[in-house]
């Protein structure tokens, strides 16, 4: 019958235990996995005098399979007499179970690389025994992952770009995609002082383990001719030296569209921004900015008013632009849906921002409601600036 145990259901139980890592992880010293007695679903005695036939067809089925032994249990039944039907199937080695679902190379071969890794690094051990599938998965590469671990422990906290990891065969790509692999071992090998914790994941690859990041690229375009320099009105500088900048400008605006970064009208002493969405630290980095007037202009959804609350935790006093009930309600033609709108708290929104927001999150206007900055009227746009007496 269709819930009767079958040799496909004692090869996918096997196959769990390889799927879950344990065999692997047993041959490093992890618990053992062999024998592996697996119980069987069969047919109860009902079911025997029912299906008589179809029951011995079952035993032989179960019976002519390779892998696998069987445990029998006897019994007598009422109209068929003393008979024993198999109860458990008894996988008695790793070598069996291994053949049993096609994985004697796959292993093999982690045995042999698990050898050369723990040879040079046995802290990894623990590691080898909790990973095996990722240290199959990348196989092939192997000696270059080694060697860039090497280098690394030999250059501690190098402040060098990882450009300048002098490894035959590895280039900035291979690093890059093999982040968190790399960073979960040498998270064992580094010594703490090595680390520095307080950053995480993939993206924190670089500063975690002392390299130098990829600076920061600020793009700002002045609105007012006279302070371009040398003609040129849109510019791009790395963080630290926009910090350095302390530019002569009354106002700064950020805007988060690079369409309306360039078409931005206008305004005398004044530049504006390319924003980048959430993270402003390197904002914050310029105290100049602090004595500036700046002004947001972000998208009227609960992620623009989001971005605008974590602006101010780096810039206190900047004020939203066009990020209001009569700006919305004015290009309601433009509405759209957000995607994964947020409906946590904002603390550092201003009192009709705050409204603003709550009537976004709780959906009391339209459903996920979205006006995109680069819907709004340049004529909009232009006006508000005027009535702000920017113009």
């Amino acid at each position: 019958m269709s819930d009767w145990s079958t040799p496909d259901d004692i090869r996918n139980r096997v196959r769990r235990e390889w799927d879950n890592c344990h065999i692997l992880a047993a041959m490093l010293g992890g618990e053992p996995v062999f024998p592996m007695r697996i119980p069987l679903k069969k047919p109860n005695t009902k079911a025997l005098s029912e299906y008589f036939e179809l029951a011995r067809q079952w035993v032989a089925e179960l019976t002519a399979a390779a892998g696998f032994q069987l445990e029998w249990r006897e019994f007598n039944h009422r109209q068929l007499g003393r008979n024993r039907v198999p109860v458990a199937a008894i996988v008695e080695s790793e070598q069996d179970g291994l053949a049993l679902i096609g994985k004697l190379r796959d292993a093999a071969k982690f045995r042999e690389l698990a050898a050369t890794i723990s040879g040079i690094y046995p802290a990894l051990v623990p590691w080898l025994r909790k990973r095996p599938l990722a240290v199959l998965d990348h196989a092939e590469n192997w000696p270059r992952l080694i060697a860039v671990l090497d280098w690394i422990v030999r250059h501690p906290r190098s402040g060098v770009y990882l450009r300048q990891i002098d490894v035959q065969g590895v280039d900035t790509k291979f690093i890059e995609s093999h982040r968190s692999l790399l960073g979960e071992m040498l998270d064992i090998v580094l010594p703490p002082e090595a680390i520095d914790t307080q950053f995480a994941g993939a993206n924190g690859f670089a500063l975690r383990y002392g390299f130098k990041p990829k600076p920061v690229q600020i793009r700002f375009r002045f609105l007012d001719q006279k302070l371009c320099i040398q003609g040129l009105s849109d510019i791009t500088v790395i963080s630290d030296e926009f910090a350095r900048l302390a530019l002569a400008v009354k106002r700064v605006f950020i805007a988060e569209n690079e369409i309306n970064f360039l078409a931005f009208p206008e305004v005398p002493d004044s530049l504006v921004l390319f924003g980048s969405g959430y993270g402003f630290d390197h904002l914050a980095q310029a105290e100049w900015l602090q004595s500036r007037e700046i002004f947001y202009w972000g998208d009227i959804d609960t992620h623009g008013f989001a971005i605008l609350d974590q602006l101010r935790s780096k810039l206190p006093a900047v004020h939203s632009l066009l990020m209001d009930r009569a700006t919305l309600l004015e290009h309601q033609a433009f509405w759209g849906g957000e995607d994964s709108p947020t409906a946590r708290e904002l603390e550092r929104l201003r009192p009709e921002e705050s409204a603003l927001y709550d009537d976004l999150r709780f959906n009391r206007i339209a459903p996920a409601l979205r006006l995109e900055q680069e819907r709004i009227g340049f004529a909009w746009v232009e006006a508000a600036l005027v009535g702000a007496g920017f113009r």
